[in-house]
């Protein structure tokens, strides 16, 4: 049997001795897409800062399989500074620094995998604009577009697509699943939508009354 990607055993989570996620019990398989929901203070960000190790448990068991290199992460981005002062181009290249380091020159085989990530997240007639003259859907598409070119073998996205338009919105959530069954990568990613849960995934991971659980993705169908 294939190792899960995540398994949690009554793990606790929260902030010191507050506790914010009182019973996680989860057996996340790899190469899912596994939307997580819930209302908003539920725990989402809680649960992903603990299962990215940016956050202590503070209680029970957590394993995590991501492989040889460390997961892929998009914050909130009311998290990232907008007026971020480097090109797309060069954001996206910041997805090779576990491999490289900060000043190491992209490889040949790193350099097609940039081209090919940029015309994947139609970034390439953007590439040299700064992440500031951009729209929030290609800022979004870039800050993902980071996570995605380098090696990680999973991929953590935190309310991807909040305040974008629904063309936008739209246009995001094909492109992450399309790169899920293509790239065969995990995505993990918090979202508030719960109309879109059944074209994204047949399983969500729902935390609610400080309990995180897997469910079917058809048991919900309005927001939170």
């Amino acid at each position: 049997m294939n190792e899960p990607l995540i398994e949690c055993r009554n793990l606790r989570l929260g902030y010191g001795v507050n506790s914010v996620v009182a019973e996680v019990n989860l057996q996340i398989p790899k190469g899912i897409l596994l939307p997580f929901i819930g209302a908003n203070g539920a725990g989402k960000t809680t649960l992903f800062n603990t299962l990215l190790g940016l956050l202590k448990p503070l209680g029970g068991t957590l394993i995590r399989n991501f492989g040889s290199w460390p997961p892929g992460y998009v914050p909130q981005q009311k998290n990232i500074d907008p007026l971020y002062p480097v090109s797309v181009r060069h954001l996206v290249c910041m997805g090779f620094y576990p491999e490289n380091g900060p000043f190491r020159r992209l490889q040949p085989g790193q350099i097609d995998r940039l081209e090919e990530t940029l015309s994947r997240f139609g970034l390439h007639e953007h590439q040299r604009k700064t992440f500031a003259e951009l729209s929030g859907g290609l800022k979004q598409k870039t800050l993902i577009a980071r996570a995605f070119v380098g090696l990680s073998e999973v991929i953590f996205l935190d309310e991807p697509v909040a305040g974008l338009d629904a063309a936008s919105e739209d246009d995001l959530l094909n492109l992450i699943c399309a790169l899920n069954q293509d790239q065969k990568k995990s995505i993990l990613l918090a979202h508030h939508r719960l109309e879109d849960l059944s074209r994204l995934s047949d399983t969500v991971c729902l935390i609610e009354n400080r309990k995180a659980q897997m469910l079917p993705a058809s048991t919900y169908t309005t927001h939170f």
